[in-house]
């Protein structure tokens, strides 16, 4: 006698979604024969047709609709099952903490935090939002594993002797962030000397941390606004207020009124660079988290408008 299955459920699920028995075997990586003696089976089991064949694939009968609700619901109970029965079993489990500076903590590492969510469900992660000075204090002292900081021309020469240090590949440089009511909002790439003249919003952090001041490459540039948080920077940009130092890291996450420039500059050679520390005898969380921020920072960006 002919029983319900999990494979038949998933077939009946994947007919009714494509529409054919073609379609969902080629979904599923069956032949359409395996798909038409899951769905006979299912058929027998029920005693009842669960599909019309008609001139273009299939379509539920009552009886089908009234499986697939259910199976739906079933195999979203086994998935999660797995999913955590998985996480009992999985090395990468328990709390870890993470901190970063500003710009990576509002972009790259959320995304990344999602991505090893995923894998590892029985992982809780905590970040913490802070400068590169505080961070380094707060990773030798035990309070997180992971830390991403801003190296590079103008910043402090910090003391890492001892971690273990991973550059951070990816990213579309420094640029600068304009209200797109702006005359040079829709020319995507602007030259340094263009920026001459323009009202600038400038940073303000403590000792240590990147300030974002006007243009490096800039004589005299005109201070309008100086402004702690990205928040208030970015407000005034979107109020066509003035414009803002802004690295590409941050491109992808502007509020509505706000759009990023690349600067061809020739004469900038100032470098800056985003890094992972971790003490080096890192947990296998710490190890997870790292691995999870190398592949989203070389993701491919989203085009910009």
């Amino acid at each position: 006698m002919s029983e319900l299955t999990l494979i038949g459920l998933r077939v009946v699920v994947e007919v009714a979604r494509r529409g054919s028995f073609t379609a969902a075997a080629e979904a599923l990586g069956y032949t359409q024969s395996a798909v038409s003696r899951q769905i006979g089976a299912a058929e027998s089991a029920l005693g009842a047709p669960l599909f019309e064949r008609q001139a273009r694939g299939v379509r539920p009968t009552p009886e089908g609709e009234a499986l697939i609700r259910h199976a739906r619901q079933a195999l979203a109970h086994v998935e999660a099952a797995e999913a955590e029965i998985a996480g009992l079993r999985d090395r990468v489990a328990g709390r870890l903490a993470v901190g970063a500076y500003p710009t990576a903590a509002a972009t790259l590492v959320p995304r990344a935090i999602a991505r090893l969510g995923a894998a590892h469900p029985a992982l809780t992660v905590t970040l913490t939002e802070a400068g590169s000075p505080a961070l380094l204090r707060r990773l030798r002292a035990g309070r997180i594993e992971v830390a991403l900081i801003s190296i590079g021309d103008g910043l402090p020469d910090y003391d890492l002797t001892g971690l273990q240090v991973e550059r951070v590949c990816g990213g579309r440089g420094l640029g600068v962030a304009v209200s797109t009511a702006h005359p040079l909002a829709g020319r995507g790439t602007v030259d340094a000397e263009d920026l001459a003249g323009e009202a600038w919003i400038i940073g303000a952090g403590e000792q240590g941390a990147p300030q974002f001041e006007a243009w490096p490459t800039l004589k005299a540039p005109n201070i309008v606004h100086e402004a702690r948080s990205w928040t208030t920077r970015l407000g005034l940009v979107a109020a066509n207020l003035g414009i803002s130092l802004l690295p590409g890291l941050a491109a992808d996450t502007l509020p509505r009124g706000v759009t990023w420039l690349r600067v061809h500059d020739p004469s900038f050679t100032r470098t800056r660079e985003t890094v992972l520390l971790t003490q080096a005898d890192r947990s296998p969380a710490a190890s997870a988290l790292v691995t999870a921020i190398h592949t989203e920072a070389a993701a491919p960006s989203p085009e910009l408008p």
